[in-house]
Parts: C-alpha cells; sequence; structure tokens
C-alpha cells in the first residue's frame, strides 16, 4: 500500500467531530507519534472536510504530460456548478506570493469556471493578500485555520465556499473571513 493510500484509508475514518479533534491535536502539539508526514495531514483534513458533505474529492496528485510531471496538487473537490483546486499550507509564518503564482498558473490552464482556494494555518503576508485581488479572471479564495474549524465543526465548507464566492463577486473580497456569519448561522456568538 502506497503512502498516498495509506493517508486516504486514516483520514476516512473521522467524522466531522473527531476530524476537529484531529486538527486541533495537531495545532496544540498533542498528536504525538503518527503516520503523517509534515503537512500531509492539512491536506487530507481539508479534502475530508468537503468529503463529508458530500463533495467529489481527487486526493493529492500529479498532473503528467508527455511522461514528465509538471504540477503537483494538494487535491480538487467537486460539487454540481463548483470545481476547485486546492492548497494547503501548514507553514508557521504568513503564506508569501509563491503560492498564488503557482495556483494562478494552475488556473490558467483550466475551463473558467474552476476557482482555486488556498488554505494557510498561519495567516498570509501583506503582499499575498494584496495579490489575491488580482489574479482575475482566475478567481483565488483565501482561507484561515479559525474558519476553516468552524467550516469543520457545522459542516458548512460548501456553504462556506458560496459566501466566498458571493464577497468575491459582489465586493472584489478574496480574503473574506467565513466564521462571524458561520457563526452567526449556527446560533453561536462572535
Amino acid at each position: 500500500m502506497g503512502a498516498e493510500q495509506k493517508y486516504i484509508d486514516e483520514i476516512q475514518k473521522y467524522d466531522g467531530e473527531t476530524l476537529l479533534k484531529l486538527w486541533r491535536s495537531h495545532l496544540d502539539g498533542s498528536l504525538g507519534s503518527s503516520i503523517w508526514e509534515a503537512g500531509k495531514l492539512f491536506e487530507y483534513v481539508v479534502l475530508r472536510a468537503f468529503q463529508i458533505e458530500g463533495a467529489i474529492v481527487r486526493w493529492p496528485y500529479s498532473v503528467q504530460l508527455d511522461g514528465e510531471v509538471v504540477e503537483q496538487i494538494d487535491g480538487a473537490v467537486s460539487y454540481p456548478n463548483h470545481h476547485i483546486l486546492i492548497e494547503c499550507k501548514d507553514w508557521n509564518k504568513g503564506i508569501s506570493i509563491e503560492p498564488f503564482a503557482k495556483m494562478r498558473n494552475q488556473l490558467m490552464q483550466r475551463p473558467a469556471n474552476v476557482i482555486g482556494c488556498i488554505f494557510s494555518r498561519s495567516g498570509y503576508t501583506d503582499p499575498a493578500i494584496g495579490l489575491s485581488r488580482f489574479c482575475s479572471p482566475q478567481t483565488i479564495l483565501l482561507w484561515q485555520n479559525d474558519e476553516l474549524e468552524v467550516c469543520i465543526e457545522h459542516s458548512m465548507m460548501k456553504e462556506a465556499i458560496e459566501i466566498k464566492l458571493r464577497k468575491a463577486a459582489e465586493e472584489f473580497r478574496y480574503f473574506y473571513n467565513v466564521k462571524p456569519e458561520i457563526t452567526l448561522k449556527t446560533g453561536g456568538t462572535i
């Protein structure tokens, strides 16, 4: 069994509640030894969160042309009317512009309705946030850890995509944090 299949088999054991506990134990350092290589857990948690809500998931994969690997993709998610490329960065520092450039190039080679989502555990640099506004016509939506957690907790990944797309379309906001809106919709307090 390859490492990737081992990760898929492992992450599919988790439902929303246990998935959130797994992720939080990684963040607070209490996970201990596990099968997860650095950075891999984040990719699989994000993809599993979408899958739990009924999305079709393509786990991390490589794209080959003429027998040569030309892209590494952290994952892809499909819903009716949405196809999303996923990039995850489990870094201790804010993400700079390099992942945006990579995602933008990937999106330029795909149909216009494909969007990108970049998930960051530790936030983004100011230049990266600024660049997110200028990737059009490619759409790249930015996610932070706090909104990922609230979306997993309330099974609202798909709804969060809709909210983020609406904010991008109506207000030119690609770095919109859905946590307050999701929290209010679920009856919580901000």
